[in-house]
């Protein structure tokens, strides 16, 4: 059975062998591009000086850092172009590979003439299923280890590695967005005789959870923290502490927000209690920062791989019961 199921796929795994070809030769230049240009504008010595901390006092070398930060990112700004590509990958080992992996077979009506030769549904299913998803998982950790390393320098300049796009593509989090892809088309492929309807499943499906994970359950793992410092103190957020804004503002001194999305100061010496702009916040206003810290990443990505390993595994489960029905 491992024989034929490679005989198979191999054209499928030549093709991915080729893509991951072009991949790479993106990647390489590119990434070795933006290393040398951030160790060549000092920022990792200058973000290492800055701590991890939420808040840091304002000085000349938080905003020198800052600005450098700015720069490396508006330089390698169309990057975040070639990340977003990044973030789609998994999806497509699901529509090309898991989905046509049974719907084909049934769409064809080659799966009778398997299970007629002694061999059962069983071992059919856990040959193909084992040995598809052992490559899916050599393929994806190679994928997530470079698309890390490609994308690290990126991070460190921006916003830190819990934020959208950049969580996604980071860690090893990838791993278990392309095993549950590659599972949900097989589950689609045993609902869905053939395979275009199959593989539609499997894109939307992927979408739709992925959203969902990702929008309504990852920013609420674990509570969020806040943050209030005035405008007119020393305190200001840490740019290289990685933590993940979800929302932020000025509130009044009732606490009612009343500059959303915007943050005021330093204030000068005579406050920020009248005129146009941050005056509109009125006297005893503060800024008020919603997130969460940069140091979660790792725990994060752990609570939402789990998530996907375990939809893969039901969906793997109800596949295969689902093969004992089709004819």
């Amino acid at each position: 059975m491992i024989w034929l199921t490679w005989r198979q796929h191999r054209k499928q795994a030549l093709f991915t062998l080729v893509a991951l070809g072009v991949l790479a030769a993106i990647m390489v230049p590119t990434g070795l591009a933006m290393h040398a240009k951030y160790d060549s504008l000092g920022l990792a010595a200058c973000r290492a000086s800055l701590g991890s901390a939420s808040m840091i006092v304002q000085t000349d070398a938080a905003a020198n850092c800052e600005s450098l930060g700015h720069q490396f990112q508006r330089q390698f700004q169309d990057m975040v172009f070639v990340a977003v590509l990044f973030v789609v990958l998994p999806v497509l080992v699901g529509v090309f590979f898991g989905a046509p992996l049974v719907a084909r077979e049934v769409e064809q009506g080659t799966h009778r003439l398997v299970w007629t030769q002694g061999v059962s549904r069983l071992q059919w299913a856990l040959a193909k299923f084992g040995l598809v998803g052992a490559v899916t998982v050599v393929l994806a950790a190679g994928y997530a280890l470079g698309v890390s390393w490609w994308f690290q320098p990126l991070v460190s300049a921006s916003t830190g590695r819990l934020t959208y796009i950049s969580f996604d593509v980071q860690g090893f989090v990838p791993i278990a967005y392309t095993l549950f892809a590659l599972a949900l088309g097989i589950f689609a492929g045993t609902y869905w005789r053939k395979v275009l309807p199959a593989m539609a499943i499997a894109l939307a499906g992927f979408a739709a959870v992925r959203v969902a994970i990702e929008v309504l359950a990852r920013p609420r793992y674990l509570p969020a923290r806040t943050l209030t410092f005035s405008p007119s103190g020393q305190q200001t957020p840490n740019p290289a502490s990685g933590d993940w804004v979800m929302s932020e503002g000025v509130r009044n001194a009732a606490g009612e927000m009343v500059l959303p999305d915007a943050r005021i100061g330093p204030c000068p010496p005579g406050g920020c209690g009248g005129g146009p702009g941050p005056g509109e916040a009125g006297p005893g206003a503060y800024n008020w920062v919603q997130y969460q810290p940069g140091d979660r990443f790792w725990l994060f990505q752990g609570i939402e791989t789990g998530i996907f390993v375990l939809l893969a595994a039901a969906l793997v489960f109800f596949a295969l019961r689902r093969l004992r029905t089709i004819a």
